[in-house]
């Protein structure tokens, strides 16, 4: 086909111009990592053995990679942090936002580092303690997203992307196995992105370091994470007056002026972290957990090496944890006027210099867990018990005076892999027995069931959260609304999913069903209220690949939601996205995806966004209705070199403007998106 060869043509370019230097000087070697995507029937063709390492199922070789005469080809896995399953990196091209840190699903509010909501209804399923501050949640190193790597050689992956108006995002991993029983990390990313309008500049420092060993008689196990997570994201409170965008004398949105920030004080020095006006949100961890297993031991010996065995039958496990919290939020130039035009605010004149107000916690946590595992030759399958004591201390920036709080809980979990992986069982459970948030519970039952290779697989399960309210809503808080009824009961929040998935034919098909009662919301700048009326949620969606042609593939999702019962939730009743992609691999080494992404959800009464609270909060009266965003990008891969550019925001053309890129998006009520926007990245992994 001509339209073929002519991508071939610009592949073979691209790959001159981009990267003649990096081949050149490449030595003759190979690091075979699959390419793998990561929805959960990727990694059914792979399983582990009794050592950890990945085994293709239904073949002769012995590992997921090609074993080569090549002395630094490498094989690499790794596991979440409190997970028992085994994965592999992915190195496939076809999807941006399988590297980036926030999903396709969630809109910021026109600038990368801010505030972002997910377009799907996604309350927050945890019990227990809550600060209660979620808006940067997606930007966050968290344990629940910590890798415990296992390597053969040294690996390093560097990610660097560059957009417009001087954004910027470093992501930098480091992972070694010093000896075979003892690995160590390090992870740390930056971002920062001025902004196109002003007092809208944000910047995110992550970093995370993780050790994981085993002792040689495989009975001692030790996990270490720290991290920390530092977010400062100004606030500018939407523009004042969004019409004047139609306007513009020197066409650049950076001439409007905003409802907050002190004028002449914007700057968009990417090097730039300092908030005068905005939030700043610092959280630091150190996590440890170890145990000991009683059991039997075994060895097996290959050619005269003998391998250490042990099956564990009883564990006996710690995990402790320290943890600070600091949450604040500050005006250096509060305008009492603007305040009270915008925002309905009346600013006391001792706080007319400034406004700032933070909540400080220190967290310790302390949990004793027993296991039993009941197979010997299964070790996917236990039966955990344990008790769990946090002890809070808080400080609030009106007052010296610390408070103290604590938490008692009982908690419990059984697990099944079977052995011939056909099903895959998982239920657990907490309750707070004592303290601050006595009462409280979670519970939470899956069940996957493997229906064959050509049918696929069916995961069903539900879960059940009965939370306290978040503590900025208790009086004792610096972030405490102004207006608000006296005392909230629990939230309970009831969620039935299902899940199936075909990968052979690429099917996947989602359903999740809500039942919430005291659903608590904010529905303005400085006030909260909470729905006491039972009501329901139903999400269904639908992903598929389809084979258009040799090397045209066209990649959909589909998702509907609709709510009963007159609930204050603000969702669109429909959300879809589309590529249609050219890909596939070309003069042997060169893999590439290139083509248009397309997103486009229904007209909705989007959520409005309080800055002083950090909160979305709900309205009914403005309706945002925009054009499908649209994004032209290519992505390509060289050995282990990835790259990719993106020019998004074309659908901002304005035919009767000159075709200037000026017909902008809005994502709440006075928060545009920008024009056109180029982002240009590289992802590369090195074995050393």
């Amino acid at each position: 086909m001509r339209l073929q060869k002519i991508y071939r043509i610009i592949g073979l370019c691209l790959l001159l111009a981009m990267t003649q230097g990096y081949l050149l000087a490449q030595p003759t070697r190979s690091m075979n990592i699959n390419s793998m995507s990561r929805s959960s029937g990727s990694t059914d063709q792979y399983s582990f053995d009794n050592q950890g390492k990945a085994v293709k199922k239904d073949s002769n070789k012995d590992s997921l990679q090609h074993r080569d005469k090549f002395a630094d080809s490498i094989t690499i896995y790794y596991r979440f942090y409190d997970s028992t399953r085994n994965r592999i990196l992915d190195s496939s091209v076809n999807d941006f936002y399988s590297r980036y840190p926030l999903a396709a699903n969630y809109h910021t509010l026109g600038n990368y580092g801010g505030a972002v909501q997910s377009y799907f209804f996604n309350p927050v399923l945890k019990a227990g303690w809550d600060p209660g501050f979620h808006q940067y949640d997606p930007y966050k190193f968290t344990h629940e997203n910590t890798r415990f790597f296992s390597t053969t050689r040294p690996y390093t992956e560097l990610t660097y992307l560059l957009g417009s108006k001087a954004e910027q995002l470093i992501n930098i991993l480091l992972t070694q196995n010093k000896k075979s029983n003892f690995n160590y990390s390090f992870e740390y990313r930056f971002s920062s992105a001025p902004g196109y309008l002003k007092t809208q500049n944000n910047s995110h420092n992550n970093f995370r370091i993780t050790m994981h060993y085993q002792g040689r008689a495989k009975q001692y196990e030790a996990f270490f994470v720290f991290l920390s997570n530092k977010a400062a994201a100004s606030e500018n409170g939407g523009l004042q007056n969004p019409q004047g965008l139609n306007t513009l004398a020197l066409n650049d949105p950076y001439e409007l002026e905003t409802r907050l920030g002190k004028a002449g004080a914007a700057s968009r020095n990417p090097f730039n972290t300092t908030v005068n006006t905005g939030n700043t949100y610092k959280e630091s961890s150190f996590l440890y957990r170890y145990h000991y297993d009683l059991g039997k031991k075994d060895s097996t010996v290959t050619d005269s090496i003998v391998y250490r065995i042990f099956y564990p039958r009883f564990r006996i496990e710690h995990t402790f944890q320290f943890a600070f919290h600091n949450y604040s939020f500050s005006d250096n130039g509060v305008d009492s006027t603007r305040y009270q035009k915008y925002f309905g605010a009346t600013i006391k004149s001792k706080n007319i210099s400034g406004l700032s107000y933070a909540d400080k916690w220190k967290e310790i946590n302390n949990e004793f867990a027993l296991y039993s595992f009941p197979d010997k030759n299964n070790q996917s399958q236990f039966l955990k018990l344990g008790l769990s004591m946090q002890n809070l201390t808080a400080t609030f920036s009106d007052s010296t005076e610390s408070h103290s709080f604590y938490n008692l809980t009982a908690l419990g979990e059984y697990r099944n892999r079977t052995k011939n992986q056909k099903w895959d069982l998982e239920a657990n459970g907490q309750l707070w027995i004592n303290g601050l948030n006595a009462g409280d519970y979670s519970a939470y039952v899956s069940m996957k069931r493997e229906l064959g290779r050509k049918v696929g697989y069916l995961n069903i399960g539900f879960q059940n959260v009965n939370r306290s309210p978040t503590f900025n809503l208790n009086d004792l808080s610096n972030f405490y609304p102004l207006s608000l009824p006296s005392g909230f009961n629990k939230e309970n929040y009831l969620r039935f999913f299902a899940h199936y998935g075909n990968p052979k034919i690429g099917w996947n098909l989602h359903a999740e069903y809500f039942a919430v009662s005291n659903y608590i919301y904010y529905d303005s700048f400085f006030s909260a209220k909470q729905e006491a009326t039972l009501f329901n949620v139903l999400h269904l969606s639908a992903d598929k690949k389809f084979k258009l042609a040799r090397h045209w593939n066209w990649y959909t999702e589909i998702h509907v939601q609709q709510t009963t019962g007159g609930p204050p939730v603000n969702i669109p009743f429909f959300y879809t996205r589309n590529r249609i992609a050219f890909e596939g691999n070309f003069f042997t080494n060169l893999f590439i995806s290139t083509g248009f992404e397309i997103k486009y959800h229904s007209p909705y009464k989007a959520d409005n966004y309080s800055p002083f609270m950090g909160q979305f909060f709900y309205q009914n009266s403005y309706t945002v209705n925009n054009r499908p965003e649209v994004a032209a990008y290519l992505n390509f891969r060289i050995k282990s070199f990835k790259s990719f550019i993106r020019l998004e925001n074309l659908n901002t053309i304005n035919p009767s403007n000159g075709f200037a890129f000026d017909k902008r998006n809005l994502f709440a009520q006075n928060y545009v998106a920008s024009g056109i926007w180029l982002r240009f990245g590289v992802w590369w992994n090195f074995v050393n």
